[in-house]
């Protein structure tokens, strides 16, 4: 933000800027820094003093000069058509009118070729910013005229302050290491990380413990998997044997459980399915008549019969697998 610090206080702002990063990233809350910056009337090191009049308007959100557009869903030729019609007037109170258009990439081709005419000439009092998430869909005869501004994503430290200080205002307690994850787990974007903190607020009180943290973000695991993990770095064979052996023997079970649950489940639905066919099938008029229902009925109960015997070996088989299992584990160790 240097240049546009420099640009600020040497009193030459370019004409447009575009500004471009993913979401969250700070585009449009530095367009209105900027369109802020512009209008002050003492401005320190390219900096709004915030103390003027014209700092204040921006600031409170009455500043008529600061026109903002959201192109997503005012992506026509007639929008832009008006927006043209309005450049020509002289800005209400402040030294220039700044137009910011966010999502830009949504204008149709034909309202980007009419607002092509006013980026070539626009009024000395006109400043734009266009603000984008998607660069690539800006065509190169806007792209060109304008100034570019690439934003990064926040970085994790950056976040992590502005987190304490917002929570600071508001009165909400964090365990250590609990903003750290709500940063991580907003990617970068600041908006979705204070998104997250309030959320968690709403849902855990303003009192946040690490484990509620976790909850909230959806990252419970099980206490073993570091275990586990450093095991497996340091080649320690016996050590993750005895996690999975010893610490999970009560988790296997349940798995086991889960899964002869699922195989009498399916063999009952599949028998079901089987029984009914057939019985659809003994209930159609037969030329045989009644000794060939007789044994339609005998195979009905057959085929239970047989079904009943394969659920029974899946399950055997399940239960051998899992003995097998812990006896190797427990020889290992």
């Amino acid at each position: 933000m240097t240049t546009l610090r420099h640009a600020v206080a040497a009193a030459s702002p370019a004409h447009a800027y575009l500004f471009t990063g993913p979401r969250g990233t700070g585009k449009t809350s530095t367009g209105r820094i900027l369109a802020k910056a512009v209008n002050c009337t003492a401005p320190l090191d390219g900096e709004p003093c915030n103390l003027c009049d014209s700092c204040r308007a921006f600031s409170e959100g009455r500043a008529l000069d600061l026109i903002e557009l959201d192109a997503a869903s005012n992506r026509g030729i007639d929008e832009v058509r008006a927006l043209r019609e309005g450049v020509g007037y002289s800005p209400n109170a402040a030294t220039y009118k700044v137009y910011l258009v966010d999502e830009v990439h949504m204008l149709t081709d034909a309202a980007f070729n009419a607002l092509l005419k006013t980026l070539e000439e626009p009024p000395p009092h006109v400043i734009f910013v266009l603000a984008t998430t998607e660069p690539h869909r800006i065509p190169p005869t806007i792209s060109s005229r304008c100034q570019r501004f690439d934003f990064r994503r926040i970085a994790l430290p950056d976040i992590v302050q502005r987190l304490n200080a917002i929570a600071a205002g508001e009165g909400i307690a964090v365990a250590d290491g609990g903003m750290e994850l709500i940063a991580r787990q907003a990617g970068g974007s600041l908006r979705d990380a204070v998104n997250l903190l309030d959320q968690l607020a709403a849902f855990r009180g303003t009192t946040l413990d690490l484990d509620g943290v976790q909850r909230g973000l959806g990252l419970v695991v099980d206490d073993r998997a570091p275990q586990l993990a450093r095991a497996a770095i340091e080649r320690d064979l016996a050590a993750g044997l005895v996690l999975r052996v010893v610490g999970g023997q009560e988790l296997r079970g349940t798995r086991r459980r889960h899964r002869g649950a699922r195989v009498r489940a399916r063999g009952r639905e599949h028998a079901a399915y089987v029984a009914a066919a057939a019985r659809r099938r003994a209930r159609r008029p037969r030329p045989l008549g009644r000794p060939a229902r007789r044994a339609d009925a005998v195979g009905i109960r057959a085929v239970g019969q047989a079904v009943a015997v394969v659920v029974d070996a899946v399950e055997a088989d399940l239960d051998r697998a899992g003995a097998r299992t812990d006896a190797v584990g427990v020889v290992a160790v």
